[in-house]
C-alpha cells in the first residue's frame, strides 16, 4: 500500500451558497431514507444508515431533518425511488458518470439527456464510460485525526487498499463492498470519519483547459442542480488555477 495514490479524481462541487442548501439537504435526506428503507431504521443496526447520517452531519444537516428522513422510510412512496446510473461524454472526450435517485425513470432520463445536449456533452450507453473508472469506497478524515504514518497504519489494520493525504483531508480507499467494515474499524482507532461514501475514481485523467474546461464545469453544475441527480463524477483534470479562474 502506498502512502499516496497515483490517481487523481476530480468531483466538482459548487459552492454551498445558502440558496443551494435546501437542495443539498434534499439529496442527503434521500440517501438517509433509502438506507433506512433497505435495512433497519436504527443506525446502530444499519451500517449504511450510519454512513448516510454521518455524511449529512458533515454538511451540518439539522437533527430534525435527519429524523424526518428516517421516519419517511416507513412510507409507501419510498418504494418508488430507484437508483440509476447514467454515463456520457463532455467536451474534450472527458467521461462522466451521473448517479440519480428518482421516482420517475422517464423524467430523469429525459432531463439528464437534455442537460448533456444543452451543455456540450453526449449521453452514452451503459458501460461506455464506467470502464474508465474504479468503483471504490472513500473515507475522509481531517488532518487533525493523526499524522500520515498513523493514518496509514490504521488503514492497513482496517483492511483498506490505499491512503493519500490532501491539503485538508486524509483519504482512505477501500474496495466498495468493504466500505462499511473498514469505516467501522477505522472509527475504533481514529474516531468518526468526516465522510464515507462510494466513489468513482478515474483510472487515468483527461487534461482539459480553456473553453473545454469551462464548458465541462458548466455541464457538471447543471447536472448537479437537477433534483434527481445525487452525484456527478468525471475523469477530467483541470488545474486548480483554471478552476479558480472559471469559478470567479
Amino acid at each position: 500500500m502506498a502512502g499516496h495514490s497515483k490517481f487523481k479524481n476530480i468531483q466538482f462541487r459548487k459552492d454551498r451558497q445558502d440558496s443551494l442548501r435546501s437542495k443539498v439537504f434534499s439529496k442527503l435526506s434521500r440517501d438517509i431514507t433509502i438506507a433506512a428503507k433497505q435495512g433497519l431504521p436504527d443506525p446502530a443496526a444499519n451500517a449504511r444508515l450510519r454512513l448516510a447520517i454521518a455524511n449529512a452531519k458533515a454538511e451540518s444537516m439539522p437533527k430534525d431533518n435527519i429524523d424526518r428522513a428516517i421516519k419517511k422510510a416507513q412510507g409507501g412512496d419510498v418504494d418508488a425511488l430507484e437508483e440509476i446510473r447514467y454515463e456520457g461524454f463532455g467536451p474534450g472526450g472527458a467521461g462522466l458518470i451521473v448517479e440519480a435517485l428518482t421516482d420517475n425513470r422517464n423524467r430523469a432520463a429525459a432531463n439528464v439527456r437534455a442537460l448533456f445536449t444543452k451543455n456540450g456533452g453526449n449521453l452514452g450507453e451503459t458501460g461506455s464510460v464506467a470502464f474508465m473508472f474504479d468503483r471504490l469506497g472513500e473515507i475522509r478524515y481531517p488532518l487533525s485525526a493523526g499524522g500520515e504514518e498513523e493514518v496509514l497504519e490504521a488503514a492497513i489494520e482496517a483492511g483498506a487498499q490505499d491512503t493519500e493525504t490532501e491539503d485538508e483531508d486524509h483519504v482512505i480507499l477501500t474496495a466498495f463492498e468493504d466500505l462499511t467494515g473498514v469505516a467501522e474499524a477505522l472509527e475504533a482507532n481514529l474516531g468518526p470519519a468526516k465522510s464515507a461514501q462510494i466513489v468513482w475514481r478515474a483510472k487515468s485523467d483527461v487534461p482539459l483547459a480553456g473553453p473545454d474546461a469551462a464548458t465541462l464545469m458548466k455541464l457538471v453544475a447543471a447536472l448537479e442542480d437537477d433534483d434527481d441527480v445525487q452525484s456527478v463524477w468525471t475523469n477530467a483534470d483541470i488545474s486548480d488555477e483554471d478552476i479558480a479562474k472559471l469559478a470567479s
